[in-house]
């Protein structure tokens, strides 16, 4: 594969139409397209962009008790969430083809639309040749998150070869786990994406500090997303009521291999982000620190990562 020194990302700040797949992946072509006019090569997308990372609801659930009405939002979030492969994700590829551009967007997957009611936070890998190349589900949902997706396994931390660099992603606190990170690097992640529901001050910092951990390129991908957003018949929605306007505020950014912001965090509106990236200064950057190279210590300490698909039962003839 002939390597590109550099290239342009893009990040994309926006919401969710909450609860609709259909215009959420109009939205997501919408997007693609309004991002490859400005010449992105990697055009990054939040977590749960589809159909939404339900922010505020409970879903009727408290310890011991789950709602007759919390279990319909449920289905309707499942109801909304995708297959993969599916249809949804043949139009976003055919829209990552026109463009000509590799894409990663946060999606909330469901095994089928006939069974199996476990959805999965996941991360979707879609080359320039509208291709859907792999994914990742989030290893551990966070808090409440657990009450609505199952965990991922292994079998889905891949990293790509791609003309622009290889890329990874790890979901949102995901990127707290120093062996999964640890596992990014080695796989020789350059182009780190993290698409996250968090906005606090404090997560770029964990951006900054990634960027300069892994000597890699981090795409920090946020949703900015408002009350207004969510459907009014949602038994959750009267729950948020004492909730503030702003339900998500972004954050989004893109810092180099030395921890430095590229593009500063951006609040309080929907943007999209873009920077020319330059693969030469990883190596740079590796001068004085490379994680798993000549800063590794492999006779003292060692990471073992399964990478096996974990089933319940598993069928012996």
């Amino acid at each position: 594969m002939q390597k590109k020194r550099q290239c342009q990302v893009a990040v994309v700040q926006a919401g969710a139409e909450v609860m609709d797949k259909v215009k959420g992946v109009e939205k997501t072509v919408r997007l693609i397209r309004e991002a490859s006019q400005k010449g992105a090569n990697i055009i990054v997308f939040p977590e749960a962009f589809i159909p939404a990372y339900p922010r505020g609801m409970s879903f009727g659930t408290v310890v011991g008790s789950r709602s007759d009405e919390g279990r319909k939002d449920f289905f309707r979030y499942w109801n909304n969430s995708i297959t993969v492969p599916g249809e949804e994700t043949v139009e976003i590829g055919k829209a990552a083809k026109k463009a000509k551009a590799y894409v990663v967007i946060g999606v909330i997957e469901k095994e089928s639309e006939s069974s199996q009611g476990t959805l999965y936070c996941t991360a979707l890998f879609f080359g320039s040749d509208g291709e859907l190349l792999g994914k990742h589900r989030k290893l551990k949902p966070t808090g409440a998150e657990r009450l609505i997706w199952g965990e991922g396994d292994g079998s889905t931390l891949p990293v790509f070869d791609t003309p622009y660099g290889r890329i990874g992603a790890l979901i949102c606190w995901e990127n707290y786990m120093p062996l999964a990170r640890a596992a990014m690097y080695d796989k020789g992640v350059q182009i780190y994406v993290a698409p996250t529901a968090d906005g606090r001050d404090t997560w770029s910092c964990t951006m900054r500090h990634i960027a300069l951990e892994g000597r890699c390129f981090v795409l920090s991908c946020n949703q900015y997303a408002t009350k207004s957003m969510y459907p009014e018949d949602l038994s959750s929605r009267k729950e948020m009521n004492e909730w503030p306007e702003e339900l998500t505020r972004g954050g989004s950014c893109i810092v180099n291999p030395l921890g430095e912001f590229i593009v500063e965090p951006v609040f309080g509106k929907e943007k999209i982000l873009y920077a020319e990236i330059d693969l030469e200064k990883i190596a740079e950057a590796q001068f004085d620190f490379d994680v798993v190279g000549h800063y590794a210590r492999p006779d003292i300490f060692q990471l073992t990562v399964n990478e096996q698909e974990q089933k319940n039962t598993v069928w012996i003839k």
